[in-house]
């Protein structure tokens, strides 16, 4: 038998990345090239502290794995540690390596976003300058969708799909009264607007809302968006907008920067919120309609009773592909996917260095923004529409979704 295995899951949680582990477990134990298989609780917190559990021992049917897979956030829970670089200081590598080697470590995977990728460049960066045969791999996920080289993230097309059916549910809300009215849903997106363009998707041919779609990617102007609510008012009573967290200005301030506390995470980023709220106030202030925000907050990442059946599927496919990887010998990658073919949609799995990915945001592209910045085009639409296709039959228990909750 081989060495053994650890994996940890960092940053923000989302809808599948418990499907990745899933993946990246199951493929693990059918390769018979791999030991023992570890998880550690927090990240790499948690390998620091010694808080390391036996997932062969958690995971030990395919009910197990069907619930993991179902259940929202991350079982084996986060951090947002930001390693400092190798030569700042050796003492916390040494102690990550002292780790991996009482386990007897020789393939580790950490599933998360653009900040884990900058400790998976970090540790695979180390481990080679030691000459340690220490397998690293990052395993994708993020609800923003911002990760280069990767078609789309394991998490976004769940994320996108509640995002699409609660805006669908809030333009039935606004409609019912015969009065103008603005509603605007106030969307996650720090500086990519992938998840607010997803609100498109919630028309139909009934109802042209959301009427606007505000994105980072362009500047925001509060006079320009006021003119729009009235211009769309002249045609529309019950106008729909939906807008990104992280609209900014022309001279690049958020546009909800009074509204904002100013407080940052150890990676730098600032806590986002009040969008929404700001803009209410703008229109009840110059427009006088009835107006209401709904921010949609953490419900964008932990909604498991609306996942995407192709999500799921993807986000433990792109798992299992990781762990084949770096049986194959490969390590300091990270494990992407690729877009086969639109009609009908396909996919596959790819590798693709880290060096490539980490601290590189991917943003929407421009020519998916119409030249108004008040909307999408049909070209967004359509890289968008397989990514929330199919259903998910979900466990459940006393009339809930059933969660799976690591006892360890």
């Amino acid at each position: 038998m081989g060495k053994n295995m650890l994996i940890a899951q960092s940053g923000g949680p989302t809808a599948a990345i418990n499907a990745s582990l899933s993946g990246a477990v199951q493929q693990a134990r059918c390769s018979g090239q791999i030991g023992k298989v570890y998880g550690a609780r927090f990240g790499v917190e948690g390998i620091l502290k010694g808080n390391i559990v036996d997932l062969d021992g958690c995971l030990r049917s395919e009910e197990d794995f069907h619930v993991l897979e179902c259940t929202p956030s991350m079982a084996l829970g986060s951090c947002r540690y930001k390693l400092p670089a190798p030569g700042e200081d050796g003492e916390v590598y040494r102690r990550l390596l002292q780790a991996l080697h009482e386990y007897e470590i020789g393939y580790f995977f950490y599933i998360g976003g653009n900040d884990s990728m900058d400790t998976v460049a970090k540790l695979s960066r180390y481990f080679a300058e030691q000459g340690e045969d220490i397998k690293v791999a990052g395993v994708p996920k993020t609800i923003d969708n911002d990760l280069a080289e990767t078609d789309h993230s394991p998490g976004f097309g769940s994320a996108a799909k509640f995002i699409a059916t609660a805006v669908q549910e809030i333009i039935r809300d606004a409609s019912v009264y015969d009065t103008r009215s603005v509603t605007i849903v106030e969307i996650m997106g720090r500086d990519a607007g992938w998840l607010t363009a997803s609100s498109a998707l919630a028309r139909d041919e009934h109802t042209g809302a959301p009427h606007l779609i505000y994105l980072p990617e362009v500047p925001f102007s509060v006079a320009d968006f006021l003119g729009d609510v009235e211009r769309l008012h002249k045609e529309v009573k019950n106008v729909v907008v939906a807008v990104s967290e992280g609209v900014r200005t022309a001279d690049g301030r958020y546009a909800a920067e009074s509204y904002q506390s100013g407080v940052v995470d150890t990676f730098g980023h600032r806590y986002l919120s009040g969008v929404g709220k700001y803009l209410e106030n703008m229109v009840r202030h110059n427009i006088g309609c009835k107006v209401r925000s709904v921010e949609l907050n953490v419900l964008q990442r932990a909604a498991a009773h609306v996942l995407s059946a192709t999500d799921i599927d993807e986000a433990r496919g792109v798992g299992q592909a990781a762990v084949r990887f770096a049986l194959e010998g490969k390590t300091g990658f990270v494990a992407v996917i690729r877009r086969a073919s639109q009609e009908p949609y396909e996919a596959s799995y790819d590798c693709a260095p880290i060096e490539r990915i980490a601290n590189v945001a991917r943003n929407v592209p421009p020519e998916w923004i119409t030249p108004e910045r008040n909307d999408v085009t049909g070209e967004m639409l359509r890289y968008l529409e397989p990514l929330i296709l199919g259903e998910v039959r979900f466990p459940t228990e006393r009339g809930l979704p059933k969660h799976f909750l690591l006892r360890a």
